[in-house]
């Protein structure tokens, strides 16, 4: 029988494979017929499902890579576009995600990039009429590509709006989306002001507009920058705090996990597909129908079914910073933060222990990846993350209470949050203190040298004696 960890990694592979060379139905069809010959029934299951990974993936790319706006760059035309995401404040303008539905009188579908006057933004979800000079993204700058990386999610122009008004507002599945994130905006940090406010909604939406500059510096500095990407733990939190509401009430298995999958749902509409979310949230789906269904489950298949989720809607995905950010911490959670933690056994670390283990697994899988995307390296991150941790899943908890009591009373919701603003006035805290340490990174060649030169010497040094423990008879 062929081990469905094998078969979802074939299919993985294939779908990442269409990054570096596509390949139409026909050639699939040969390449499949060379393939099976002669090959052991694993290896022709692995075979096939490898193939037509590699096939729908060129296929999507090939869909993603399309643009009708292309041909009207430098162009002013009026416009329909239905903002499709969060807007963000730069300095001087604003940016949004949409989607193009009609450009002079044509129609359209193409995701674009809004680009507005600084002042009033629109409404996620809003429908609007605006007049429209199509231009092309920004070209590399400062280490940063911007026309690359929106072309990998199929955005290939930049609107400029120089006047525009809210006409609608879209419904169905992405208004779901929509009303849900304002509810949980509205909630969450309900009563809160500046940075406290900001944080609360950084830990939860993922939304870290409200930041200033220099907190964002600081956060990131100290390693502590993924907090305000959701990642899978809110997800995980999600879940398990409707089940541990359903067990208080007495409320049969199979209706709780129900539920859990109905408010994994709802989160991650709320806070949009990002790799980190949409990969817990497949698994924690996966696990709770494995339950009702009385089947094993298996975390790495979980994993790489998540995987084949990201790269079949956007191959693309696997060149996203958050994409291989959050895979390799997953990866190195469960490969290395068991070995860490017996390593650290023999320390008088306490309850601390597992927190460091996993964080430093996650640093140690994460650098290179942190080094290739953004040429940094927190080497403070074991230690703010440990300072970070006692407060991060309190926030999340009071965030996720406040939201569900909301609605019948919002005195207590307000209370909640406001017990909520001491955890993230903490958390600004400790990003400050260890993010304003001068050593805190390194962003140079030549400190990553000594740094790595240090690391050999000192590995050298202490080898003989991790060697020596297992090399001693035994008693």
């Amino acid at each position: 029988m062929i081990r469905p960890q094998l078969l979802a990694a074939g299919l993985c592979a294939g779908l990442a494979l269409a990054n570096f060379a596509r390949v139409g139905f026909a050639g699939c069809a040969l390449l499949l017929c060379v393939a099976v010959a002669g090959l052991p029934r694993a290896a022709v299951g692995v075979a096939c499902l490898a193939l037509i990974g590699w096939c729908w993936g060129s296929a999507r790319l090939d869909q993603l890579d399309r643009t009708a706006l292309g041909a009207h760059v430098g162009e002013a035309a009026r416009v329909l576009v239905v903002v499709s995401g969060p807007v963000r404040h730069g300095r001087f303008e604003l940016r949004a995600p949409a989607l193009a539905t009609r450009y002079a009188r044509r129609r359209v579908r193409e995701p674009v990039l809004l680009e507005l006057a600084a002042g009033r933004a629109p409404p996620q979800g809003g429908i609007l009429s605006a007049l429209a000079v199509v231009k092309r993204p920004r070209g590399p700058s400062n280490g940063f590509d911007e026309r690359t990386w929106l072309r990998r999610r199929g955005v290939h122009v930049v609107l400029r709006l120089d006047e525009w008004h809210v006409v609608g507002h879209r419904r169905g599945l992405g208004g779901v989306a929509d009303e849900l994130r304002r509810h949980l905006r509205a909630s969450i940090a309900r009563g809160l002001r500046g940075e406290r406010a900001a944080v609360v909604e950084g830990v939860v939406l993922g939304d870290e507009n409200g930041l200033s500059d220099e907190l964002r510096r600081r956060f990131r500095a100290a390693g502590l920058y993924h907090l305000l990407a959701v990642s899978g733990q809110n997800v995980v939190l999600v879940a398990g705090s409707v089940l541990a509401v359903a067990f208080v009430l007495g409320v049969s298995r199979v209706l709780a996990h129900l539920g859990a999958v109905a408010a994994i749902g709802a989160y991650v509409l709320a806070v949009g597909a990002q790799p980190s979310v949409v990969r817990a949230g497949v698994a924690g789906t996966l696990c709770s129908f494995a339950w009702l269904t009385a089947r094993a489950t298996d975390r790495w298949h979980l994993l790489l079914v998540g995987a084949v989720g990201l790269l079949a809607w956007n191959p693309y995905t696997l060149f996203d910073a958050g994409f291989q950010l959050s895979f390799a911490a997953v990866t190195a959670i469960f490969v290395l933060a068991p070995r860490f933690q017996r390593v650290l056994e023999g320390y008088p670390l306490g309850i601390a222990r597992p927190g460091i283990a996993v964080s430093a697994a996650c640093g140690v899988a994460t650098a290179p990846i942190l080094w290739v995307q953004f040429h940094s390296l927190q080497l403070l991150a074991v230690p703010a993350n440990v300072l970070a941790a006692p407060a991060v899943v309190p926030l999340l908890t009071l965030a996720l209470a406040a939201t569900a009591i909301a609605p019948l009373s919002p005195s207590a919701a307000g209370a909640l949050a406001w017990l909520n603003g001491w955890c993230a006035a903490y958390l600004g805290a400790v990003a400050r203190l260890v993010g304003g340490l001068p050593f805190a990174q390194i962003r140079s060649s030549h400190g990553l040298l000594v740094l790595l030169a240090g690391a050999l010497l000192l590995g050298a040094y202490a080898w003989p004696g991790w060697q020596r423990p297992s090399s001693s008879p035994s008693t």
